[in-house]
């Protein structure tokens, strides 16, 4: 018997909308105009034969029939794309794609990736690096660590570690004419600021410091050259744990005094409903969280 399906094309932009409530978000979302969401959608309520948005002049909102309907289309929407994303991976079973941070990947997972890859000779791991959030299907991501607060909307996160952030240097900052001993000695050295948001000036407030101006110093978008500056010596770092956990314990970067700060963001697995289904994502989401347990 043939089923009685709506017109295909329509539910994307549908789904984005209602998740959005705003047409102008979906089509965004989805590389398309304004114009054809909304044409798509109006076409979808003509096949219905009821309203799906209430449109206002500038903003949208579900109908009870809307809130109803999308409540049904977005779970299926996401069984199609892992189911997608599933066929799809056969053709390249041994490459597993990673979407994160330029900052997670040079400073977490590179020094870490050698045992993944001892335990799983026949995979080979595609880094993606780009600085946002990777379109699991569009991109040809298997799976993505992301840093945030875990909701991300139509796939699975699950919670992998939290981060705090505390002063971090080389080792021969701890000598010379200023020795680091106190934070009030921060004073006699250059600051170094990465792309995170929780900066100096919250710890400073949090220590109880305001005679350091807290935004000079030498500033870098990424973490990883951040990292490094502080490591050749030239400052003190802001470092977040788990970036700065491997010079840690190899001596290139000390704690000059123990005091730390919880951030509000932690790190998240992300990936699409059903890709557990697959060997190798399954294999590099349990690696993850021996890692990050040990």
């Amino acid at each position: 018997m043939a089923r009685k399906l709506p017109p295909l094309t329509a539910l994307p932009a549908f789904d984005a909308a209602a998740r959005h409530l705003s047409f102008t978000k979906a089509a965004d979302e989805l590389l398309v105009t304004h114009a054809a969401v909304s044409r798509a959608i109006r076409n979808l309520e003509e096949v219905l034969g009821t309203r799906l948005f209430e449109r206002h002049t500038r903003s949208v909102r579900l109908t009870p029939q809307g809130a109803a309907y999308v409540a049904e289309i977005g779970p299926a929407l996401d069984r199609i794309a892992a189911a997608t994303m599933a066929a799809s991976a056969s053709r390249a079973a041994g490459v597993l794609t990673v979407s994160t941070s330029d900052g997670f990947a040079g400073r977490w997972l590179v020094p870490r990736l050698h045992r993944f890859h001892s335990a799983h000779p026949d995979l080979d791991v595609r880094l993606s690096t780009s600085g946002v959030h990777a379109d699991f299907i569009r991109d040809g991501i298997d799976i993505a660590i992301r840093y945030g607060m875990g909701d991300y909307q139509g796939v699975v996160s699950e919670f992998l570690a939290d981060e705090d952030v505390s002063p971090v240097c080389s080792p021969s900052l701890l000598e010379g004419k200023h020795p680091l001993r106190t934070p009030a000695d921060l004073r006699h050295h250059r600051l170094i600021h990465d792309n995170f948001q929780l900066g100096w000036e919250k710890w400073f407030h949090e220590v109880g410091i305001d005679d350091i101006k807290p935004d000079g110093g030498v500033k870098f978008d990424s973490a990883v050259y951040a990292v490094e500056a502080a490591v050749y010596g030239e400052g003190v770092l802001l470092g977040r744990s788990a970036l700065v956990s491997a010079d840690l314990a190899a001596g290139r970067l000390v704690r000059p005094f123990d005091i730390s700060l919880k951030s509000r963001w932690s790190y998240y697995v992300v990936y699409p409903e059903g890709a557990l289904r697959q060997k190798k994502v399954k294999a590099f989401r349990d690696w993850l969280f021996a890692e990050m347990a040990a």
